[in-house]
């Protein structure tokens, strides 16, 4: 009896505490909003940024004239000459669940700026920045890099670009080449003489990964479509799989590690193309936009890792930290000719953003998808 009157007030209890957090979220929800209002008055020193007020499809972007930021003692303040998209810019937005619950906003986005990625050059260093200069053409990543200025911090954000490196081709690099460096490097732990495979090796972070995967001594197999065949190869590539004709995970290679940007197997199917303890790493939330096998996608990034514990073989997901030190490695792959970017479309001004990230979330790119500022 005394148990019974327990488990009842339990029940209560766990009824109640759902309800006042069904309407915790409720009122965070209609009353999420962002700094919108701020662009309808004239900004003292104005600047054009790439805007969405709202969640949506890609035309909400807009061209907006906002404050012109200023750096503290350790920014930069960077005329941005292009700056390139990432599949998780369109999860922002169009507001996936998952990226508000990533802190974007419930209702509204919290965050209405958009782009990481940029390349320009130095208009104004903080007072405690020694290691650049106004006039050094740089890269990296910044929230907000489409704009015509960003902030950056000057220990974190930024690099000196190689001069042989166009704008266009350093303001590709920071997100997805620091996505192939740090999966390979740190958390697949490649070593000179194994079998890496990159799934998805033409996308944004797969051109990358192939070239780094290289550069590191492994042997490197690409799996693309038809079309990219020829592009993957080029990348240097010891091995290039179609896709349309063969499926990796029923051959008989297996491999130390496994790059996935695809994550359009099982589990099960996955382990198959593995070493007794090879790892795969789950790159990416599902790729770019939203398409039928995407919610599938997201799933297997947070499972896998959990599945793998009771295995030889790991699962990793994880995701990329921006810093100085991988961004001037980067640097001088680039200027030792070990990475090139790959560039599908280039934009020619930030008014033609919402064509260029709709063209990503179609989910073709081969490379990066860029857009010139000035």
């Amino acid at each position: 009896m005394k148990l019974k009157r327990i488990l009842k007030w339990t029940l209560r209890i766990i009824l109640i505490a759902l309800l006042f957090a069904g309407i915790a979220i409720f009122v965070a929800y209609w009353r999420s909003t962002n700094d919108c209002q701020r662009y309808s008055a004239a900004p003292a020193n104005p600047m054009k940024a790439v805007v969405h007020c709202e969640y949506g499809k890609p035309d909400v972007l807009q061209v907006k004239d906002i404050e012109k930021p200023t750096p503290d003692d350790m920014q930069l303040l960077v005329r941005v000459r292009a700056a390139s998209l990432n599949p998780l810019d369109g999860h922002f937005v169009r507001g996936m669940l998952l990226a508000r619950a990533l802190g974007g906003g419930l209702r509204k986005p919290k965050d209405t700026r958009v782009g990481v990625d940029y390349a320009g050059v130095v208009e104004a260093v903080g007072k405690n920045v020694t290691q650049f200069k106004v006039g050094d053409e740089v890269f990296g990543a910044r929230d907000g890099s489409l704009a015509q200025y960003v902030c950056a911090k000057a220990d974190r954000a930024a690099a000196l670009k190689p001069p042989s490196v166009t704008f266009e081709e350093a303001g590709s690099i920071g997100v997805a080449a620091s996505t192939a460096l740090q999966g390979l490097r740190d958390y697949g732990h490649v070593q000179p003489g194994q079998k890496v495979l990159i799934n998805g090796a033409s996308g944004g972070v797969g051109t990358f990964a192939v070239q780094i995967a290289k550069a590191m001594g492994a042997e490197v197999t690409g799996v693309c479509s038809t079309r990219n065949v020829d592009l993957v190869k080029s990348l240097g590539a010891d091995h290039v799989i179609d896709y349309t004709k063969e499926d990796f995970t029923k051959g008989d290679q297996h491999y130390d590690v496994l790059f996935d940007n695809v994550q359009n197997h099982t589990f099960a199917e996955r382990r198959r193309a593995l070493t007794p303890n090879g790892i795969c790493l789950n790159v990416g939330l599902g790729g770019a936009g939203w398409h039928e096998d995407t919610a599938l996608h997201l799933v297997r990034s947070f499972t896998t890792p959990l599945m793998s514990k009771f295995t030889s073989q790991k699962f990793k997901f994880f995701v990329a930290e921006l810093n100085h030190k991988d961004l001037a490695y980067l640097a001088d792959l680039m200027q030792s000719n070990k990475m090139k970017p790959v560039i599908d479309r280039t934009y020619k001004s930030l008014s033609e953003t919402p064509q260029a990230l709709a063209y990503l979330e179609e989910g073709h790119a081969r490379g990066k998808v860029v857009v010139d500022v000035e």
